[in-house]
């Protein structure tokens, strides 16, 4: 008799991981090309800057400024945007985030005014605003709490495979379209890198679907065991459902705390490194490309194990606080001058690794006590609380290396900011944001 419910519950669970790995295959892939192309067309302006600045005469400030300027457009827009998505669905909302934002970053290719610089980075946040949290927020509509810390980094890998591809990518325009057809290599830059969201905002209205219920290609078995695990967990959770509950919560708020000092430190890492490789002895372009994608290959593989242990455990604090510690020492190391780019390279890499997994895992932890209309502010709220950190963060660098001559000098800051978003981590109720493991 015991044999029998074994095998049959042993039978449940291949069945139920074959409906979510097929859901997976269907939809993160696609997902992943969406979030590189968005992150192509944030960040490249970290590489643009290598010949914009002295093209166009702006100091680092200007730059810092302008690039970080991109997070208050974000912020503004952020909640609202999320709400919209809720009303409309992911489907047609996340295509018109992307063919908008695709539009803007084109027209960076014709700057040339520090104002003209400020104008086109706040609107491309503008455009962008709910795209992250709305992924997050689509991704918690198809699979539960055991899953989701694996399916979340399996997401935002695409955001170390961004700088994987994006570095040596745009030292390749930059080098090899220069001067052609009567525009600077940072201008083909943008006009290029805008072409994939463009494409796939399109391709969004064909492959996505809002809900299970939607998805010609789940049979209604499938469908089943994705909706009753869905429905079993929210009955379960001490849970916020309104949009107005989310603003109340303190936990929310807490965590929004947590992500700007999370978000400091992998925004620092990303529009700074090709910075301080470059104050290393290296002058190539291609070459700084391809030295920014090590760290994050190792951050792939980091954010991967982190949060499959997670989901394994059923474990969310520590496995989102000890990254951060880690990122943080990759701080300070950095910041501590080594002559060697070999050492430079080793605390970089300690950073981005850190940094990636630390935001891979943070965001499993907002579904286990939202959902519904209340999911989708809340994870708004923090993502656009946590990018203030964007702004700050890259406004403060430039102004320090101004200041003092060396961008280095920042990195001590941040390093401490990245504790304390641990330290609010291990500060939360773990009976809120574990889950017990699937048998």
């Amino acid at each position: 008799m015991a044999d029998s419910f074994d095998a049959h519950a042993a039978d449940q669970h291949t069945e139920r991981t074959a409906v979510y790995k097929k859901a997976a295959w269907r939809m993160i892939p696609f997902l992943c090309l969406c979030l590189v192309a968005a992150y192509l067309d944030r960040v490249n302006v970290g590489f643009a800057k290598l010949q914009m600045m002295d093209d166009l005469s702006f100091s680092n400030t200007v730059y810092g400024v302008g690039a970080g300027i991109f997070f208050l457009g974000y912020v503004l827009f952020e909640v609202p945007s999320n709400i919209l998505l809720h009303k409309v669905g992911a489907r047609m909302w996340i295509a018109r985030i992307m063919i908008t934002w695709g539009l803007i970053g084109a027209a960076m290719a014709f700057v040339e005014t520090a104002t003209q610089f400020y104008v086109l980075r706040f609107l491309l946040g503008v455009a962008e605003a709910g795209f992250i949290p709305g992924a997050f927020y689509f991704l918690s509509c198809w699979f539960p709490a055991d899953w989701r810390g694996r399916i979340i980094a399996l997401l935002l890998s695409a955001l170390p495979l961004s700088s994987i591809l994006g570095g040596p990518f745009s030292g390749f325009i930059m080098a090899q379209f220069a001067d052609m057809g009567g525009l600077r290599g940072w201008q083909w830059l943008f006009l290029l890198e805008t072409i994939p969201s463009l494409v796939l905002g399109y391709m969004v209205t064909r492959v996505l679907v809002n809900s299970p219920n939607e998805a010609a290609w789940l049979s209604e078995a499938e469908k089943a065991v994705i909706n009753n695990d869905l429905a079993r967990e929210n009955a379960g959770k001490q849970t916020h459902t309104t949009t107005g509950s989310a603003f109340k919560s303190l936990l929310v708020w807490q965590l929004s705390a947590a992500y700007f000092c999370i978000a400091s430190s992998v925004y620092v890492a990303i529009f700074w490194m090709p910075t301080l490789i470059k104050q290393h002895g290296e002058t190539d372009v291609m070459r700084i490309g391809l030295l920014t994608a090590v760290p994050y290959i190792v951050a792939i593989f980091a954010m991967y194990f982190c949060n499959t242990s997670s989901d394994r455990r059923g474990e969310r604090r520590y496995h989102t606080a000890i990254p951060g510690l880690v990122a943080a020492l990759g701080l300070i190391l950095s910041w501590m001058h080594f002559d060697s780019l070999f050492f430079t390279m080793f605390a970089l890499t300690l950073a981005a690794a850190g940094a990636s997994a630390t935001q891979a895992a943070f965001w499993s932890v907002p579904p286990s006590f939202l959902t519904g209309a209340a999911a989708a502010a809340g994870l708004a709220i923090i993502n656009s609380v946590g990018n203030i950190a964007g702004f700050v963060s890259t406004a403060a660098v430039g102004w320090i290396a101004d200041l003092t001559g060396n961008a280095q000098n920042s990195l001590i800051i941040f390093s401490g900011l990245a504790i304390i978003g641990a330290l609010l981590i291990l500060k939360l109720p773990a009976h809120l944001i574990n889950h017990q493991t699937k048998a």
